[in-house]
């Protein structure tokens, strides 16, 4: 409960307008509420949720679990980004249809295409049920016993929720488990591609340019979602019709200048803004290298080989994309936690937590805490790279290695419940027709050869495994699973490259994994309680909950920034400069023809900037994370402005320490993608279903 007396002080406190922070949005009344007025911000609290009413979390959609999608007409149009929606758009693509490298727009209802297993899921109400979720659990209690009262208090609460039959619920846990809040949901699964533009358009600058400003990147995709006769979620069908939203985002034909407000409303998907100094120095000197080198070594040969062909090109594009992201997102993570000084000033920080506990008299309850986390992460640096390059090796980069893995998972079911076997070995063939339909033996064979030295916990390295094995073909891959289970088992381990890896498998799931789980759990343990002391220490700093994939609200404003001496980055991008970077036929700068000409004539419609250039992409202060792309940018009297896709290099660090000196998320301009839609891909139909406004005109 003395949690919750500090939140109750710290929604009192009257500051400043606040620049980071992802905030509940149904806690936003007071506080937040006047700090976005202080932004600039004409919106209530209530505007931006209300459980009884028609809001702006009404329009917010979590897309396929991963990233965020608003709703952007009152037909169910969905905007995300183009990189969220690139599995669809791929899997859509062939070299007759190559919708990567062309493009894709539905001309009619008719056109759209459905996407089996898409889902955007939308946020019904939210209530804190930290009492009743830790009602029981005493600070007696093992971390296992508290988890188990936690889960079973969880799974009452859930139960007892009044909720319509097509909805779900979920508990989630806040303030590293101080905190609990119940989510009632409604998810949508007949959800169709509608328009994408080309990749050298929704991707344009590819790896060079990804975390890195100027940005000049279309980053969008369009959807929309169908519902069933009664306006209800259901499976696809032709009989579906498009949904009748509760709300939908007006664009902003007015666009943004610097000083403007801005909300960002999504769903961020993880940050550890409290971790230990101990912690960040594991992470920036010792885990990210070594998980950065294996990425490197695959993306070399996945690059090389995508430029000799475009079958390779299309069936790896997504498959790299994945690969590059957390890869040049590490790097520059280190870089801007070095620049920051983060370690340096996180011990200082600490220093004044050890003190406040000395004049709280907390020191014999609390005091213990810092030297615990040193000698936590003092054992578990060695266990948790290993874990890591594994899963990079095993599950990430080569897809060999990751049929071995899900073979031997569907081995060890079959041992411990032999009944288990034919779900083991469906689920197995789902990996494997997913694998090869994307799949090139001697791309892979490549990536092999270059990650696999790089796992240093095997004897060696032997490529030969790739004209032995049945894993490689499709069609030798699930003869391999014909037969009575032991005969399956018996020809599975006779397989070359399953006798490989099998070895090294049963090494991580037996040994590196167990002591990873042992020590990670006392480190999530020793967390829950640092967060407990530093509010019960140090009660009137701001704390935000870190993100969970749960929805929040970050609110800041469009702003440049200077992220070293002498150089000032302007916080708005133009089609100027995707003309300057163009690079015929190059992969990542080419520029398509219509394009070319659209800039050329000057032809940009109701979509140039008051300067008579089209804006492409803009900075802003709000403090987001993996899980907000495709997160809405809305202005201060609730229209869209833009579409969250990226953050700057040097502020990639913000997932562990926000500097608003520097931190900045980069928004494709709304202006821009309907500049793409309209005048270069002549789908008018869509323009005329969005409401466009003009709010700076009132």
């Amino acid at each position: 409960m003395k949690f919750l007396k500090f939140i109750l002080l710290l929604i009192t406190i009257n500051v400043s307008a606040q620049q980071g922070g992802m905030w509940i949005p149904s806690l936003l009344e007071g506080m937040n509420e006047e700090e976005m007025t202080n932004l600039g911000s004409k919106l209530t609290a209530k505007d931006i949720y209300d459980v009884n009413n028609s809001s702006l979390k009404d329009a917010i959609g979590h897309f396929n679990g991963g990233c965020t999608s608003e709703i952007i007409s009152d037909q169910g149009l969905i905007l995300t980004n183009h990189h969220c929606g690139f599995s669809q758009i791929q899997s859509h693509s062939s070299l007759e249809n190559d919708y990567l490298k062309d493009g894709f727009w539905a001309m009619n209802l008719e056109d759209e295409l459905p996407n089996e297993g898409l889902y955007i899921e939308f946020i019904v109400s939210i209530e804190d049920i930290t009492t009743q979720v830790l009602s029981g659990v005493t600070d007696t209690m093992t971390a296992k016993e508290k988890q188990s009262q936690i889960s079973k208090n969880s799974n009452v609460a859930e139960g007892a929720t009044t909720k319509e039959a097509w909805q779900d619920t979920k508990v989630k846990a806040f303030y590293n488990g101080n905190q609990y809040f119940l989510f009632v949901t409604e998810r949508f699964e007949d959800i169709r591609l509608v328009g994408a533009p080309p990749t050298s358009i929704g991707k344009f600058g590819s790896d060079t340019d990804n975390w890195v400003f100027p940005r000049h990147t279309g980053d969008f995709s369009m959807f929309r979602i169908y519902a069933d006769e009664n306006n209800k979620p259901a499976k696809y069908s032709k009989d579906n019709k498009p949904y009748k939203p509760k709300h939908f985002l007006p664009i902003s034909l007015d666009g943004i200048e610097e000083g403007d407000f801005t909300l960002v409303f999504g769903f961020p998907g993880r940050t550890n803004e409290y971790l230990p100094a101990t912690a960040i120095e594991h992470i920036t000197k010792e885990f990210n290298p070594s998980n950065i080198a294996i990425r490197e070594a695959a993306l070399k040969v996945i690059d090389a080989a995508m430029k000799t062909s475009d079958d390779i090109r299309i069936k790896y594009a997504s498959k790299q994309a994945r690969i590059a992201n957390a890869w040049k997102k590490w790097i520059g993570e280190n870089l801007g936690i070095e620049k920051s000084n983060a370690v340096a000033n996180r011990r200082k920080f600490e220093n004044e937590f050890t003190t406040a506990l000395k004049a709280k008299g907390l020191e014999e309850k609390y005091g213990s805490i810092l030297p615990e986390f040193d000698t936590l992460y003092n054992d578990f640096s060695e266990v948790n790279i290993r874990r890591r390059n594994f899963i990079e090796v095993f599950i990430v980069t080569n897809e060999l290695m990751q049929m071995t893995f899900r073979a031997y998972q569907m081995e060890a079911a079959v041992n411990t419940n032999p009944e288990a076997f034919e779900k083991a070995k469906e689920r197995l063939i789902g990996t494997l027709k997913g694998i090869h339909k994307n799949y090139n033996v001697d791309v892979d064979k490549g990536v092999f050869k270059a990650v696999m030295p790089l796992y240093k916990y095997t004897a060696s390295v032997d490529p030969s495994i790739y004209e032995k094995s049945a894993f490689t073909n499709l069609e030798s891959a699930l003869a391999l699973l014909e037969g009575k289970p032991e005969d399956v088992l018996k020809k599975l381990n006779k397989d070359a490259a399953y006798n490989y890896a099998k070895p090294i498998i049963e090494n991580f799931i037996k040994t590196i994994d167990p002591e990873f789980q042992q020590i990670n759990q006392a480190i999530t343990a020793l967390q829950t309680k640092y967060m407990t002391a530093l509010m019960e220490a140090l009660p009137d700093a701001r704390y935000f909950p870190d993100a969970n994939s749960t929805l929040r609200v970050t609110y800041g404003q469009v702003r440049g920034y200077a992220p070293r001496d002498a150089v000032y980055y302007q916080p708005v991008s133009y089609l100027d400069g995707v003309i300057e970077k163009f690079i015929p036929g190059d992969y990542e700068f080419d520029v398509p023809k219509k394009l070319l000409e659209l800039y050329e004539s000057k032809d940009y419609g109701q979509y140039a900037d008051k300067n008579g250039k089209v804006p492409v992409c803009f900075l802003g202060t709000n403090h987001t994370t993996g899980g907000n792309s495709g997160s809405p940018a809305i202005d201060a009297h609730g229209n869209l402005v833009g579409l969250n896709f990226d953050r700057v290099w040097e502020g990639t660090m913000s997932d562990m320490n926000y500097d608003p000196e520097i931190c900045r998320n980069i928004m494709v301009d709304a202006r821009y993608v309907l500049f793409i839609v309209d005048k270069f891909a002549g789908a008018t139909r869509l323009i005329e279903e969005m409401t466009l406004v003009h709010p700076k005109k009132k």
